[in-house]
C-alpha cells in the first residue's frame, strides 16, 4: 500500500504535529509500507531556516513544497502561508496519489481536507483525515471569525464535505468524535485513536534533584509544576499568573514553561511587570533531551480554554502522564482530559479562572508525596498500557488494512 501523509511540519522539526506525524510515518515505511509526506520546507520555531526540498528519513521520502514565509506575526501573513501551502500541497497530490494511494490527511495548516479531497476525488486515492484540531470552530471560538458570515458558513461548508468524502476520519477522543459526528458524518467513518507519547520506552528520567536539567536550571532543590509545549491562542495564561502570584512566597514552588507559542513572550511580560521570580522560562528542547525535560516537573500543567473542548485534544498531555508525574488540567471540568484524570485517578482538574484552586492544589501535592506518588503512577500506567506507541500502531495497520480490502 502506498500512504502520503500531509502536513505542514516535518522531521527534523520539533512541533507537536511533526513529531507525532514523523513517528507514525517511519512505523508504518518500517513495517513494509511505501510512505511519503507532503510538508513544508519551515521550521516552527524558525520560519526562515529553509529545509531540503527531498530527502528520505526513516525510509519515508519527504517532499518539501514551497509556500510564502510571512509566520505568525500577523493572522494576514499566516493566510498567505496557508493559501500558498494548499496550492503547492494540491498540485503536489496531483503528481504524487494513485489509485491505490491512501492520503493522511492532518490539520496543520487548517482546512487542509478542503483541497486533500479534491485531489483525492481527481485521482481516485482514498483520504483519511486525522484531525489534530477542528477548523473554523477554533477560529471562532477565539474570536478571530465569526460563526454567522458567509465566508465562515461556506468553510464550514466545505469542511463537512471533505469529511464526508473522506473514507475514514480518525480523532483524538470521544468528545471530538461527538463534533464531527454532528456535522451528519456517517459514525462508521470515524475512528478514535489517541496520540502517543514519544520519550524512550523504559523507566522515566530521573527527577529531582538527580535531574541534570533541573540542577542546569537552579531549581534542583524546588518543587516544580511544569507547563511543557506550546502555549498558544488554544491556552490561557490568567489562572497561571494567578496560581504564581499567591504562590510567591513559597520559595521552593516554581513553574517551569518549557517551549513558545503565542502567549510565551505576554506571560514572561506579565511575571515581569509584577515581579514573579517563581516562573522559570526555558526553550524547547531537543527530542532527545524531551524524557528529562518532561522529568524536570514534579507536576505537568496541561491547559485547554473551555471554549476548545471538542475542537482539540492537547497532546502534551501523552508526554507528561508517560513521565511519571501528576497531571493537573486547566479546562472544562466535563472536558476530555478532564474524563480521562478522572477515570484513572491519575491528575486533578481545575476550572479555568480558579487561580486560588490551582495553588491550592499545587500545595496539596507539595505537602503530600504520597499522593504525587499515586496519581504519577497511575498516570504513568495510562502511557504503558492504553496510549501507547504500539496501540495506536497496531489501530492504524488494523484501519489501513481494511481501507485496502
Amino acid at each position: 500500500m502506498h500512504i502520503v501523509f500531509a502536513n505542514r511540519y516535518y522531521a527534523p522539526d520539533m512541533a507537536a504535529t511533526s513529531q507525532i506525524v514523523s513517528d507514525l510515518a517511519a512505523q508504518l515505511a518500517a513495517s513494509g509500507y511505501t510512505v511519503e509526506v507532503i510538508t513544508s520546507r519551515q521550521r516552527y520555531d524558525d520560519p526562515l531556516a529553509g529545509l531540503p526540498s527531498r530527502e528520505t528519513l526513516d525510509g519515508v521520502r519527504v517532499h518539501r513544497i514551497w509556500t510564502s514565509t510571512f509566520g505568525r506575526a500577523n493572522l494576514a501573513g499566516r493566510a498567505v502561508d496557508y493559501l500558498s501551502f494548499y496550492l503547492s500541497f494540491f498540485f503536489t497530490c496531483l503528481r504524487t496519489l494513485k489509485r491505490d494511494s491512501v492520503l493522511v490527511c492532518c490539520t496543520d495548516p487548517p482546512l487542509l481536507s478542503i483541497p486533500a479531497a479534491l485531489a483525492c476525488f481527481l485521482t481516485r486515492a482514498r483520504l483519511v483525515n486525522w484531525l489534530q484540531d477542528i477548523y473554523p470552530e477554533v477560529a471562532v471560538a477565539l474570536g478571530i471569525a465569526s460563526a454567522s458570515s458567509p465566508l465562515t458558513r461556506a468553510l464550514v461548508w466545505l469542511r463537512n464535505h471533505s469529511l464526508r468524502r473522506a473514507h475514514r476520519n480518525v480523532v483524538l477522543g470521544e468528545v471530538m468524535a461527538a463534533k464531527v459526528q454532528s456535522a451528519a458524518v456517517d459514525p462508521r467513518r470515524v475512528s478514535i485513536i489517541h496520540n502517543w507519547s514519544l520519550t524512550p520506552p523504559g523507566e522515566p528520567a530521573p527527577g529531582g534533584a538527580a535531574n541534570p536539567l533541573r540542577r542546569s536550571w537552579g531549581i534542583a532543590d524546588s518543587f516544580v509544576i511544569g507547563y511543557s509545549g506550546n502555549l498558544g491562542r488554544a491556552h490561557e495564561i490568567e489562572t497561571l499568573l494567578q496560581a504564581a502570584q499567591i504562590l510567591r512566597q513559597q520559595h521552593n514552588v516554581r513553574f517551569l514553561v518549557i517551549g513558545g507559542g503565542h502567549y510565551t513572550r505576554t506571560l514572561q511580560s506579565r511575571a515581569a511587570d509584577v515581579q514573579l521570580d517563581n516562573i522559570v522560562f526555558q526553550p524547547y528542547q531537543p527530542l532527545e533531551k524531551l524524557a528529562l525535560s518532561l522529568a524536570a516537573a514534579d507536576v505537568h500543567l496541561v491547559i485547554l480554554r473551555p471554549e476548545m473542548e471538542g475542537c482539540i485534544v492537547p497532546s502534551k498531555f501523552y508526554g507528561a502522564a508517560a513521565s511519571g508525574r501528576p497531571v493537573i488540567f486547566l479546562g472544562s471540568l466535563d472536558g476530555e482530559l478532564a474524563r480521562i484524570l478522572a477515570r484513572a485517578d491519575a491528575g486533578i482538574s481545575i476550572a479555568t479562572g480558579d487561580g486560588p484552586g490551582l495553588a491550592a492544589s499545587i500545595g496539596q501535592l507539595r505537602e503530600d508525596p504520597d499522593a504525587c506518588q499515586r496519581l504519577g503512577s497511575n498516570a504513568r500506567r495510562l502511557c504503558t498500557t492504553t496510549y501507547t506507541r504500539e496501540n495506536a500502531l497496531r489501530q492504524w495497520l488494523s484501519m489501513l488494512e481494511e481501507l485496502g480490502r
